[in-house]
């Protein structure tokens, strides 16, 4: 199973940084690090720390899809955040095995991810913030933004790797990082792309129905009724 909390418990492992202190425990060696891709033309500690951002932002992306899965009042959104939330819970195993592959630690967390996990947190709470005092519409669609933002990084990270494995000369890395890509890259595309579609047709429905400006209707209505436009 992948590990969607790292924490010391986890056997997770950093660097110190100005304001972060880290039990000699689970501290990264240095030499370790430097010794990652090593002789390979890569500048290792930068892709080490690189591949634990992108892993810290799929396990962002896994919890965000569990939560709304929860609390979405409709039922093809729930039935597509599900399905969303098992594959990206797939790309952190992905790039779990990746880093495993070339020689790297997936317990390591950068500084750089941890950033990107105080980011993801706080992207899971804006989803909270108007729960009750608004109607069911605007919950949903600020759900919906909530994905579209977090699939755009996810969508420009494997792009990015895809770029970085098409320039590695042929060999083990390359096939690593090219194999991953090729099974990630498709449906981060789908991911994306349904993010901004369906964001979109929300928008227009919402802003030409005459309906949606009834104020206090059941949520049974509202429901059925976003079930018709995303049909």
């Amino acid at each position: 199973m992948p590990i969607l909390t790292p924490t010391a418990a986890t056997g997770a492992r950093t660097v110190p940084a100005e304001m972060t202190y880290v039990n000699p425990a689970n501290l990264m060696p240095p030499d370790e690090a430097k010794a990652f891709l090593a002789d390979t033309g890569l500048n290792g500690p930068f892709v080490a720390d690189l591949l634990s951002d992108m892993l810290a932002h799929e396990r962002c992306g896994a919890q965000l899809y569990r939560s709304l899965a929860q609390r979405t009042n409709n039922p093809m959104l729930r039935k597509q955040y599900e399905h969303f939330g098992t594959e990206t819970t797939e790309h952190v195993e992905v790039l779990e095995n990746l880093i495993d592959q070339l020689g790297g630690d997936p317990n390591y967390v950068s500084p750089a991810a941890r950033a990107t996990t105080k980011a993801g947190t706080g992207l899971l709470e804006s989803t909270f913030l108007l729960a009750g005092s608004i109607d069911l519409m605007t919950q949903e669609l600020v759900m919906l933004d909530a994905v579209l933002v977090a699939e755009a990084k996810d969508h420009a990270n494997w792009g990015c790797l895809a770029a970085l494995a098409e320039g590695l000369p042929e060999g083990d890395v390359q096939d690593a990082f090219t194999n991953a890509v090729n099974r990630v890259l498709p449906q981060e595309d789908e991911h994306f792309g349904w993010a901004a579609e369906t964001r979109c047709k929300m928008i227009s429905a919402q802003a030409t129905s005459r309906a949606a400006q009834v104020v206090g209707e059941a949520a049974e209505t509202v429901v059925s009724r976003v079930k018709k436009w995303l049909d």
